[in-house]
């Protein structure tokens, strides 16, 4: 009987044939897993070495910008430094200047703000100010900014309220009767008591008189409205100037009279000629300086002349007294005056005589 052998079993031979195909599924198998275990492993460390990069990459383009914006705002602070130092220099030569203006117009200069904002104590250096950029923030600049614009802003307000007293005063002395009435300076008789040349009796000599030839222009002493312009008893032809606050000026013994009532006339205008008429005993000018109806002392008004002039002066070999005296002034000592024209007035019209 014959033997057959094992090896050429049809079965044995299907079961090597579905070992093999297992083992070779087997060995696919672990061969993808080993393959994505690999991968796995390989994008791990490829990840691991790329985020750091990224993160370098990133970091530097942070840090160019911040750089730039460093630079910017450091160069912004240092335009704003030197802008406060301007501002508190100008703050500073302003504050000279108020003062010096103060001086010379005789107003008291106060400004507490101002001056505490200048203190040493109180206020920034301005050398620190303008190097300080790493010493000052730009908020704490700007708020500086603001203080010192609110000065400058209060010193303006207190220049224009000294402007306005300043104004005021240069329109007072403009009232004032400083233009001497005639071109010849020689006083023939002062204001004052004295012994009156006609009639001998002893009087009050309400005004100057100028000693000059017949037919010299007379001009006004101040700008103002003419309230009387006729003969008068006494005056002669006479020339009367109200110019405001009950200040009036006369203008007597005239030859000739060159204005009308109502004629609105400005300082220096020529408003008459010398002459004689009235009661006179030869040509010269009779000017009075009235405030508030009470006669007052042209000199007070009036610039003193040059002694020149006054030495050249016609008339002077005849008159009775010498040239003006040197203490005429210019007449701004004299605008404290001007208080009186809340006073009635009291005989501001010429008296007949």
């Amino acid at each position: 009987m014959q033997k057959r052998s094992s090896s050429n079993s049809p079965y044995i031979d299907s079961t090597r044939k579905g070992a093999r195909g297992l083992a070779i599924v087997v060995l696919a198998i672990a061969a993808m897993g080993v393959s994505a275990a690999a991968g796995a492993w390989v994008q791990s460390r490829m990840g691991h070495h790329e985020r750091p990069s990224l993160s370098a990459e990133q970091e530097q383009v942070i840090a160019r910008q911040l750089s730039r914006d460093s630079a910017f705002v450091r160069e912004n602070v240092n335009q704003l430094a030197a802008r406060v130092g301007d501002l508190r220099a100008q703050v500073i030569a302003m504050d000279g200047l108020s003062r010096r203006v103060a001086k010379a117009a005789g107003v008291s200069y106060t400004d507490p703000e101002v001056q505490a904002s200048l203190d040493e104590d109180s206020a920034p250096a301005m050398d620190d100010i303008r190097g300080g950029a790493a010493r000052w923030s730009a908020e704490g600049l700007g708020r500086e900014l603001d203080t010192l614009a609110r000065q400058l802003s209060d010193q303006k307000d207190w220049l224009g309220m000294l402007d306005l007293v300043l104004t005021k005063r240069a329109g007072a002395e403009t009232g004032l009767p400083n233009f001497t009435p005639v071109d010849y300076p020689y006083i023939s008789s002062s204001f004052g008591w004295r012994r009156n040349p006609v009639t001998g009796r002893h009087t009050l000599h309400e005004g100057l008189d100028f000693a000059a030839p017949k037919g010299t222009p007379i001009h006004a002493a101040s700008g103002g409205v003419v309230t009387e312009a006729r003969y008068v008893s006494g005056y002669g032809k006479l020339v009367e100037i109200t110019h405001g606050n009950g200040l009036v000026t006369r203008y007597a013994h005239a030859s000739s009279i060159n204005v009308k009532l109502g004629d609105l006339i400005e300082k220096g205008q020529m408003i008459a000629r010398v002459g004689s008429t009235g009661r006179s005993t030869g040509p010269h000018l009779h000017f009075e300086v009235r405030m508030a109806g009470h006669p007052l002392d042209p000199k007070l008004f009036l610039p003193a002349p040059s002694e020149a002039l006054v030495a050249h002066a016609p008339g002077k070999e005849g008159g009775q007294s010498a040239a003006a005296p040197a203490n005429a002034s210019d007449g701004k000592e004299s605008v404290h005056l001007l208080a009186k024209a809340s006073e009635p007035e009291i005989n501001t019209r010429p008296r007949l005589r």
